[in-house]
């Protein structure tokens, strides 16, 4: 087995093909390490109390928003939580997830449409895009450049643990760091050395995800099904885990599926629209 076969296996299930990789020999093939760093990927929330060096820190913002950017206009900007008051507010706001006050450097994300409206206005011009569209492209800017932070940062020896539980308290999060009009919190940051290596999340299969010329959802149910099985092979959610049990009562088999079909029965975060429009965002 070569080395991108057990990743790949580790990232999607036993008995899953890596693709083939154009050598005579893929045996002796080195994989680029930025593959290797994706494909091992993983999510750590306990995390050891050594600084992060600012040097180290600000490399990593550098790499964050080295990222794509829709028309280059640039509408994604980070708040870094240096001040140790300040983000014992934001931990007491969401008090489930301790890793918030422990690690050893916190970043909100920000979907930031204001700068390149003001741009507009200091250079005489009208801003004709307050539109849904541009509200995309501030949010998939903001995404990317979380994205990069997070590759950056594990190639630095950093765990991290995204945060999208920032949503749940944006109008208090946004008072907090007094956000302008038309910049909204997208998601934290937690960044730190981690105390242990963590695990692989298994993903869906790529017959699941990835679709050639139009989009076929015939394979889906015996995919999502496999997946299920695959999954529980090398996690089984235990019973006290298992989400809405007032309403769904125990599954005998609590697969991804159920987990995730029960967790989206219950509207999530169904203010960020308002918030979104009361922040300077039309949505239209």
């Amino acid at each position: 087995m070569t080395e991108l076969d057990a990743l790949w296996e580790q990232r999607f299930g036993a008995g899953v093909s890596a693709p083939g990789v154009d050598s005579p020999d893929p045996e002796e093939t080195e994989i680029p390490e930025t593959t290797r760093l994706l494909l091992q990927h993983r999510t750590h929330r306990q995390f050891r109390p050594d600084p992060i060096p600012d040097a180290t820190l600000q490399t990593i913002l550098g790499c964050g928003f080295s990222a794509p950017s829709k028309s280059d206009l640039q509408q994604a900007s980070a708040v870094v939580i240096d001040d140790a008051e300040l983000r014992n507010r934001i931990a007491d706001l969401i008090p489930a997830m301790p890793w918030i006050r422990d690690c050893a450097a916190f970043v909100i994300l920000l979907a930031d449409g204001y700068r390149i409206e003001q741009i507009c206005e200091q250079r005489g011009k009208p801003f004709a895009n307050d539109n849904l569209d541009n509200f995309l492209a501030a949010v998939s800017d903001a995404s990317l450049v979380l994205q990069n932070c997070i590759v950056a940062a594990e190639a630095h020896g950093l765990g991290c643990c995204p945060i999208s539980v920032i949503r749940d308290h944006m109008a208090a999060v946004g008072d907090l760091l007094d956000l302008p009009e038309r910049v909204i919190p997208l998601a934290g940051l937690c960044l730190g050395y981690p105390v242990r290596e963590g695990f692989v999340s298994m993903r869906l299969p790529l017959e699941v995800t990835v679709h050639r010329n139009t989009y076929d959802a015939g394979a889906l149910a015996a995919g999502l099904a496999a997946y299920d099985v695959a999954r529980d092979a090398r996690f089984s959610i235990p019973e006290d885990r298992q989400k809405r049990q007032g309403d769904y009562g125990i599954a005998t088999f609590y697969g991804w599926t159920e987990d995730k079909a029960r967790q989206m029965s219950k509207q999530e975060r169904g203010d960020v629209g308002d918030y979104a429009r009361g922040h300077g965002f039309s949505l239209v």
